[in-house]
């Protein structure tokens, strides 16, 4: 049976991708989209592609009147992503997180949600396969290297920071251990500023310059060795459109709330 989704930012840069993927798709359905700066127009017209009418609605609470959907694909921007997430959940919806910028108490609330409504809901950071791999290997360093920190590069002109991938990481290498301080942050001679804000007791760096899209380091240390796992993103968005798809295919395989497309990789 077709998985019938609606796209929150369909018509934004990933949204828009991710549109014209789901359309290839013949157990995927998208009935509708919601972009307030292209409400009441036709998704199919403004993406230029030959099929059906798509309705464009401008909030979610529009949406949920529209055509019936199972599942909404949240790709707007954090001020919005929220309230996007909390009011599908009540109206009995799986969600698929792909927005950055919400904190883990955001997550906290929505998993509360997520369990008392009977849904299921997965917030993934970044959907390229290379991302998914680097969030394995390092839960599998922090194993092993107790001292390790995350650099997290992107454009100058992304407002949140770190990046949905990094917090992503940084939570899950956290569950496994906390990296270890040789020097504290009060023991620092000079500004302890520059030596990162610690997410979940990870340090994290974010660097904000023009050229970046999504990268992701993560840097394990010992005793004259090191590792260093890295995820680069290019321009495109075709590897965000696959691993997206694939969380579609995998939200029914669970209920309540999961964190990272790893989490679903294995589900039947």
């Amino acid at each position: 049976m077709s998985v019938k989704i609606c796209i929150a930012g369909a018509t934004g840069w990933a949204g828009s991708a991710l549109s014209k993927g789901v359309l290839k798709e013949p157990d995927i359905t998208l009935v509708s989209g919601i972009s307030r700066s292209n409400a009441g127009s036709n998704l199919a017209d403004i993406l230029d592609i030959t099929t059906s009418e798509i309705p464009v609605f401008k909030d979610v609470e529009e949406a949920l009147e529209g055509p019936s959907f199972d599942v909404l694909f949240e790709f707007t921007k954090p001020t919005i992503a929220k309230h996007n997430i909390v009011q599908a959940i009540k109206a009995g919806k799986d969600v698929i997180v792909g927005t950055s910028g919400l904190s883990d108490s955001d997550y906290a609330e929505i998993e509360i949600l997520a369990n008392q409504y009977g849904v299921s809901v997965l917030a993934v950071g970044n959907f390229a396969i290379t991302a998914v791999l680097l969030q394995k290997f390092s839960v599998m360093a922090a194993k092993y290297i107790p001292n390790f920190e995350i650099i997290d590069y992107a454009s100058h002109s992304k407002p949140d920071a770190p990046s949905g991938t990094t917090l992503e990481l940084a939570k899950k290498v956290s569950e496994v251990q906390n990296s270890t301080d040789i020097v504290k942050d009060e023991d620092v001679i000079g500004y302890a500023k520059t030596r990162g804000e610690k997410i979940n007791g990870v340090r994290v760096h974010s660097v904000r310059l023009p050229n970046y899209m999504i990268s992701v380091e993560s840097i394990f240390g010992l005793n004259d060795e090191r590792l260093t796992i890295r995820h680069d993103s290019g321009m495109g968005a075709e590897p965000y459109v696959q691993g997206a798809i694939l969380a579609i295919k995998k939200i029914n395989t669970f209920k309540g709330f999961r964190r990272g497309l790893d989490s679903v990789l294995d589900e039947a």
